[in-house]
């Protein structure tokens, strides 16, 4: 049993994003701040997360997990998850606090969980296996031409990945067609297909690019429309053979996953530690377990929100794949090592206590501005 919370402080560093090396893209901005939460038992064991993905403003989620989370923590024993899960309701409808405040602070006490079990959590949760295979994932926006496309595809393979997510952006129908044509042809039947236009398409175009890959065998059509158009999530999931995998931009993955399980119009729901935490992504893999339905996991946006993500992934059998995302120029930072698929795509975490990575706090330490408490 951990002991009681006496101190919980954010480390605020800032950092450079780089453009991206393949299209030459200038980033949203050139430098980024994220946190870096420690959270303090009376027994002298620290619990991490870092705060914020790369695509986002970290600085949002600071205010209220310093203002609204950490006076109700403070004195608490560190395993009290299951009361900051059902406190979360009430501190979104008083303070608007969101689930991205919310998770990594359950991260962290699952972290301190683990170091006072001397255990890693995905142990703790109830190991499945203790490895598992990764797709590769590249950032969108990259890529015009049939042949960009292709190249990558070549490269996931080359380099032992079973599966490959297409992010083809806002590309016209006549465009995405011979992508996915043309990448299923060169890699042949084996390999998994994923593709993902990040919510970017309306009814009409979802229908034709996901017949497309209805005749190309792939795996998952990923959020191909709004989370919030019922009416069109109904309509594709009942005209297209491919599951629809579903969301990762609902404000509150849980609930709304329960309510595409409830109406049975989405057959892969999906969730990530970014809004999750743990806590709620092992919740929602049990969920969907409990419908016959497996659950995919999203990329969170940096290294130890991705490292939580590989925990549950460890812990249960409804899960298919980790998502590798590859730009460590984007969301890797702050630890001696990250998580690295083998030369055939396996993925695991160290089998040390807690989340199992250290921080590294010379890089910590360079890129600090200031500390929050």
């Amino acid at each position: 049993m951990s002991g009681k919370i006496i101190s919980l402080s954010i480390d605020v560093v800032r950092r450079s994003l780089p453009a991206d090396p393949v299209s030459g893209l200038p980033p949203i901005r050139d430098h980024i701040e994220q946190g870096v939460l420690r959270i303090i038992t009376e027994d002298g064991i620290e619990g991490n997360c870092f705060i914020g993905a790369f695509w986002g403003r970290a600085e949002a989620e600071f205010g209220p997990i310093l203002e609204n989370i950490k006076p109700g923590l403070m004195g608490c024993h560190a395993d009290h998850r299951e009361w900051l899960w059902t406190r979360h309701k009430f501190l979104d409808s008083r303070y608007r606090v969101t689930t991205k405040s919310w998770a990594p602070v359950d991260i962290a006490l699952w972290d301190i969980a683990g170091k006072a079990a001397g255990q890693p959590i995905f142990r703790l949760l109830g190991a499945q296996r203790t490895c598992a295979p990764a797709y590769a994932s590249y950032p969108g926006a990259r890529y015009e031409t049939v042949e960009a496309f292709v190249g990558e595809a070549e490269d996931a393979m080359a380099r032992g990945f079973p599966a490959y997510k297409i992010h083809p952006g806002l590309l016209p129908v006549g465009t995405v067609i011979p992508i996915v044509k043309a990448v299923r042809e060169t890699i042949g039947d084996d390999a998994h297909l994923m593709l993902d236009p990040d919510c970017g398409y309306n009814f009409q175009k979802a229908l034709k690019i996901g017949l497309a890959l209805d005749d190309f065998d792939f795996h998952w059509f990923e959020d191909p429309v709004p989370y919030h158009d019922v009416d069109a999530i109904t309509a594709l999931s009942q005209r297209l053979n491919t599951p629809l995998s579903m969301c990762d931009q609902a404000p509150d993955q849980f609930f709304n996953s329960a309510q595409y399980i409830r109406r049975n119009i989405v057959r892969l729901p999906r969730g990530t530690a970014l809004h999750l935490g743990i806590t709620g992504l092992r919740k929602l893999c049990a969920m969907a377990e409990g419908f016959g339905l497996k659950c995919e996991i999203g990329t969170a946006g940096n290294p130890l929100l991705n490292a939580a993500n590989l925990h549950v992934l460890l812990s249960v059998a409804n899960s298919d794949y980790h998502e590798y995302y590859d730009a460590p120029e984007k969301d890797r930072f702050g630890l001696t090592a990250y998580v690295e698929p083998d030369d055939s795509g396996m993925v695991s975490v160290p089998d040390t206590p807690g989340l199992g990575f250290t921080l590294d706090e010379d890089w910590i330490s360079a890129h600090r501005i200031e500390t929050l408490e």
